[in-house]
């Protein structure tokens, strides 16, 4: 689009200014941070609607048979109550740098919105950590068709490459409920955490992506202590695609994309460097019409136009593990307590029992199936994690599905 060229020549134009004006060691220290300028703003609302420009990707095409997504337009006049003041929806897209945002009620499409100066209907964001709850689609597919063998089993047995790390040793299932013992904290300021190692191996500034997974160290037991962790979900992935022979593209192309009739090509970054690897817990990237039809697909059980996709016993696990260290309020410090965790979900319990996919800088695949409502939101966040951020768009979109609820 040429507003996206202006954009991008723009924000080059700031970054060569920028790098001149420091000298020879602004310029090196631009390059050095190339990676972490373009995670903040104003250059971050351009990145996340842009990263096919930045990284190698695989290409998950668009269904043959599209499917119809019936359209029921309707303004949303809800309000909800937050930091002292009663707030709207135009209020919610403000103060969370909405850049993408669908609701889907009873099966129709009845709100449809794009504050973001990038965004659009075509447009595939970068969906971050959200992508970890599509790779656990995948993993139920796999296990339902008898690809991977059991969630007892150890990743190992698939990753061979990984022997002797401290994922020697966690089942599939460890991975799934992010309790596989291995790592540390998902702590996004932190430049030695492992998620940021990862990262940089990604970005080609630092080794490759399994000497990253496997410089990590053991911290529990397998199975006993939530850790949010990309990592687990980077084995998870790899996991899928030893035991499909299929990369996660090719295998969400055939077991999801297709399936569901969806009108867009999606795509996965890779890594930079040999072996070219996607990151199974934060490279997928889609428009958001057709995350809104994933998010249906999970709010029918796995069902899409009479076939069952996802299994159905795959779907209710994803809605709460009844494991009391992955209850809502048990993950421990620094997990919102109205979070609980399941298959690489967010719970959040109480009657309705919904659940939520959840990707840094404020992505969201909202679900609740009792209420029949889906709830999409791209973002472009300040920051990476904004607990208050986050907060509040909790609190929003409980207002959104009482409202529908109440108006029928």
């Amino acid at each position: 689009m040429v507003g996206d060229r202006k954009w991008a020549a723009r924000a080059g134009m700031i970054a060569t200014a920028t790098a001149v004006a420091a000298g020879a060691a602004g310029v090196r220290w631009v390059w050095r941070h190339q990676d972490e300028l373009m995670l903040r703003p104003p250059l971050n609302e351009w990145t996340f609607a842009h990263m096919s420009l930045l990284l190698p990707t695989e290409t998950v095409p668009r269904a043959d048979r599209l499917s119809v997504l019936p359209r029921a337009p309707r303004p949303l006049e809800f309000a909800y109550e937050w930091d002292g003041a009663t707030r709207t929806l135009s209020d919610l897209h403000t103060r969370t740098h909405t850049t993408g945002f669908a609701v889907v009620h009873r099966g129709r499409l009845v709100h449809e919105a794009y504050p973001g100066r990038f965004a659009g209907p075509d447009r595939r964001f970068q969906l971050f950590s959200l992508t970890k709850s599509v790779t656990s689609m995948l993993v139920g597919i796999a296990l339902e068709e008898g690809a991977i063998g059991s969630t007892d089993d150890k990743a190992v047995t698939y990753c061979p490459q990984l022997a002797g790390s401290a994922f020697d040793g966690p089942t599939v299932e460890d991975l799934l409920q992010m309790s596989s013992g291995a790592g540390g904290e998902e702590d996004y300021e932190d430049p030695d955490a492992p998620v940021n190692r990862l990262m940089r191996a990604v970005a080609g500034q630092g080794g490759t992506v399994l000497e990253a997974v496997r410089s990590v160290r053991p911290h529990s037991t397998p199975g006993t202590w939530f850790n949010y962790s990309t990592l687990d979900t980077q084995v998870l992935g790899w996991v899928l695609e030893a035991a499909t022979g299929r990369t996660l593209a090719q295998y969400a192309a055939e077991r999801l994309w297709g399936p569901i009739g969806a009108e867009s090509d999606a795509y996965y970054a890779l890594s930079r460097r040999a072996p070219r690897t996607a990151v199974g817990g934060g490279s997928f990237n889609a428009t958001v019409r057709d995350m809104a039809r994933l998010g249906l697909l999970m709010a029918r059980g796995g069902r899409w136009g009479g076939e069952q996709i996802v299994p159905q016993q795959w779907v209710e696990r994803s809605r709460g593990a009844g494991l009391p260290h992955l209850e809502g309020g048990a993950l421990g410090e620094g997990y919102p307590a109205h979070y609980g965790y399941s298959n690489q979900w967010w719970t959040l319990g109480g009657a309705h029992r919904a659940f939520t996919g959840l990707g840094i800088y404020g992505q969201h695949l909202w679900v609740d199936p009792e209420a029949d409502v889906v709830v999409v939101k791209t973002s472009a966040w300040p920051v990476a994690d904004d607990p208050a951020l986050d907060g509040e768009t909790v609190t929003a979109f409980t207002a959104l599905v009482a409202h529908l609820s109440a108006d029928g």
